[in-house]
């Protein structure tokens, strides 16, 4: 009896301790990457698995299944955001579930971690308007095709209390945003509401997020001041008030980001959580494309990733972290369209990075890019995207990835105020760990 009730202590103690270890793992992988694959230079999978593997990225985003590049996963901690496209929605809102229920068993692995599916990609402002009506009975008709739990077998793993739940929802562009400067008159375009809110409301009742792409690099391009290109890549500046909350900010990303999170209050939404789905800046561009630069990229990854890795979160949010795929793994280069379109990417298709963002798990890691921002050229700026408001957010739908149904987030090391730490090793921690402890104690004192 003695040795039983030692061995049964050593397994809740084990379990709490894997249950720490699994608080800790999963609150520090946040950032993660796009794979776009408008190329016809791809490497193969297990190439592609073995690169990512080697960087510290733990979340990957796919536009469409990719089961090659799934099954080289295997056995590593890189869990998927998987992508349904455009295309297929339809399909999956027909009235019969046997669509949804098909394509979930046959894309929906079972050995790679699912965190979250997005139905559509930017579909709200594709240009598609009978796609629209056809978002929420598609994202319905998938949420109830998941597996039984709505979890997937390598998420749960051996223990239920691991087991985490696929969230289903739809990525957007900043377009469907009408009003973002500043920050606190955040509110979505009421022309989409009848499409928009639905979906809110199914995020809300499931406790998925909502998924957006913002780019600072386009709020650059329409205001070419110097002061304007600080901001947007995490180095010094005067900073940007906040009339309406008061509130000082030091970044776009921050400032973008706070932006979507006051819509979101304004419809009542507050408790839905926000992840950025793309975000990024190319480095090479046409000649009037100002601000692509390799050094340029280099600051506002590189800047980003240490300033989600220091968890200060947002002036709205303090403390929050947010979820972000950088936008991309790899140049692509059959997109359309400047130069840029096709210079994404973190990585060259033979493997060699384009510039270093502190990310390789063997290399130092870089220290954040505080440039001295570059004069800019004398262009007006671009009519196709918009004039930039001498704010915070721009808000045209002109982003990476639109001709694939793609599109990119933000933070910075930068500005960790003096004394921040992180709030992300919350009381659940020390509870753990302290549970843990007393079990094992007991358990060899009762030996």
């Amino acid at each position: 009896m003695g040795i039983n009730k030692s061995l049964d202590v050593a397994v809740v103690g084990g379990l709490l301790l894997q249950a720490l270890l699994f608080h800790l793992a999963t609150s520090q992988s946040f950032i993660g990457v796009n794979y776009g694959t408008i190329a016809d230079n791809l490497p193969p999978a297990a190439s592609t698995a073995s690169l990512l593997m080697s960087t510290s990225i733990g979340k990957l985003r796919l536009y469409e299944p990719q089961p090659e590049l799934v099954a080289a996963l295997a056995g590593s901690n890189i869990s998927i955001l998987l992508g349904v496209p455009n295309g297929d929605v339809p399909n999956l809102a027909s009235s019969s579930s046997s669509a949804a229920a098909s394509w979930a068993a046959a894309n929906i692995p079972t050995d790679v971690h699912v965190s979250a599916i997005s139905v559509g990609n930017e579909l709200l402002n594709s240009g598609d308007p009978t796609l629209a009506p056809q978002l929420l009975p598609a994202m319905q008709n998938l949420q109830a095709a998941l597996p039984a739990g709505s979890t997937t077998k390598a998420l749960c793993g051996k223990y239920i209390y691991v087991c985490k739940h696929v969230q289903i929802s739809t990525v957007h562009s900043m377009a469907v945003l009408a009003s973002s400067d500043p920050p606190s008159s955040g509110a979505f375009h009421t022309d989409l509401a009848g499409s928009l809110d639905p979906v809110l409301d199914f995020l809300q009742q499931t406790g998925a997020p909502l998924m957006i792409n913002p780019y600072p690099y386009f709020a650059y391009a329409s205001d070419t001041r110097p002061d304007t290109l600080a901001f947007c890549l995490f180095q010094p500046n005067p900073g940007r008030v906040d009339a309406g909350s008061g509130l000082t900010y030091t970044n776009m990303f921050d400032a973008q980001l706070d932006a979507v999170r006051a819509a979101l209050d304004a419809k009542g939404y507050g408790a839905v959580d926000v992840v950025i789905a793309e975000t990024g800046w190319p480095y090479k561009g046409d000649a009037d494309e100002v601000g692509a630069t390799v050094d340029n990229a280099r600051a506002y990854n590189g800047n980003l990733v240490a300033h989600l890795k220091a968890q200060v979160g947002t002036p709205r949010a303090p403390g929050k972290s947010v979820d972000t795929y950088l936008f991309a793994l790899y140049d692509e280069d059959l997109k359309p369209g400047p130069v840029s379109e096709r210079s994404f990417g973190l990585y060259q298709t033979d493997l060699t990075a384009n510039y270093d963002i502190g990310i390789a798990k063997s290399g130092t890691t870089a220290a954040p890019a505080n440039l001295t921002p570059p004069a800019p050229a004398q262009v007006m700026p671009q009519p196709s995207k918009g004039a930039m408001p001498t704010g915070f957010c721009e808000t045209t739908a002109g982003v990476p990835g639109i001709t694939q149904g793609q599109q990119v987030p933000q933070s910075s090391s930068c500005y960790v105020p003096a004394g921040a730490v992180s709030r992300r090793l919350d009381a659940t921690t020390p509870q753990l760990i302290w549970l843990a402890v007393s079990l094992c104690m007991g358990m060899a004192v009762r030996k």
